[in-house]
């Protein structure tokens, strides 16, 4: 039966195969994995060997970035002898882009046959016991946007993606969240290794004391401008996720406070503890 086309869908079928004929056409690398880069994290994409470099700005219907600590690039190569394609700097909401727009890559990813998507990205710690340079296994989410009815699915669904209604209580793989524990701690990073709730907020603007007082009362470790959207729209393509996020900065949550969380300071941390987290997640791409 053929398939007839979504017109008001919010990412066409057709416009994702463009962009992803265009770019198996161009290398031979046939990447499972993806990995998206998160504010300066980019240095993950630098490890890749055999790599072909592809700037964002010449990929037909791709978006750019526009973030500092983005290189706004897509790396194809080999990680550990496994192919996989790097996004080096990610879309986000408020730079003005749809969440349909943001999540675009991953659409191409699923159609350029990636089965399994591991998102970083920076955050701020809200739990109490998280430390600045912690890493965080992401083993759940709160969509706050979503809450509001911006979500990347919204549209007329294409089944050649995923069904209509998308279970999410399984967002991040349980396998994958214990094999990166496991890989942290044979690679000595077990140490800052922490487990937690992420939450997406929409930015740019940092959260205020009341609003981080809030997100801790929902049972969110950690806040971000980020991740989100593509995770929903991975799994409704049925890939497989991980989440890991580094803790930046510690949340201001008391009006006594001098703290004011900074770009420059998230930039700074990323630096700190880029070669731990390079290391754990080159080597459990090569166990996936």
């Amino acid at each position: 039966m053929e398939v007839q086309p979504c017109l008001s869908a919010p990412c066409r079928y057709d416009d994702c195969k463009e962009t992803a004929d265009w770019l198996l056409a161009r290398t031979k690398q046939r990447p499972k994995v993806a990995i998206i880069c998160g504010s300066g994290l980019g240095g993950l994409a630098d490890l890749v060997e055999d790599k072909i470099v592809f700037p964002y700005k010449d990929i037909p219907r791709f978006p750019t970035s526009t973030v500092e600590g983005h290189a706004g690039q897509l790396v194809f190569g080999k990680l550990q002898d496994r192919e996989c394609v790097c996004m080096q700097g990610r879309f986000h909401y408020y730079e003005g882009y749809s969440l349909h727009t943001v999540t675009y890559p991953v659409r191409v990813f699923f159609l350029l046959g990636v089965e399994t998507l591991i998102v970083t990205n920076a955050a701020g710690g809200l739990n109490g016991n998280y430390n600045v340079g912690d890493v965080m296994v992401i083993k759940d989410h709160i969509n706050l946007p979503g809450f509001c009815g911006q979500s990347p699915l919204v549209g007329c669904n294409d089944d050649r993606f995923g069904v209509r209604f998308l279970c999410m209580s399984d967002a991040y793989d349980r396998n994958l969240r214990a094999l990166a524990i496991q890989t942290a701690h044979e690679q000595k990073c077990g140490s800052f290794l922490r487990e937690g709730v992420y939450c997406m907020v929409c930015g740019p603007t940092y959260e205020t004391i009341a609003e981080c007082n809030l997100l801790q009362k929902l049972g969110a470790d950690a806040v971000g401008m980020s991740t989100v959207p593509e995770v929903v729209a991975a799994r409704h393509c049925g890939m497989r996720v991980l989440g890991l996020s580094l803790i930046t900065n510690k949340a201001v949550t008391d009006y006594e406070s001098n703290e004011k969380a900074n770009h420059e300071e998230v930039l700074a941390t990323t630096r700190l503890r880029t070669q731990e987290l390079q290391r754990l997640v080159r080597h459990l791409v090569k166990k996936i």
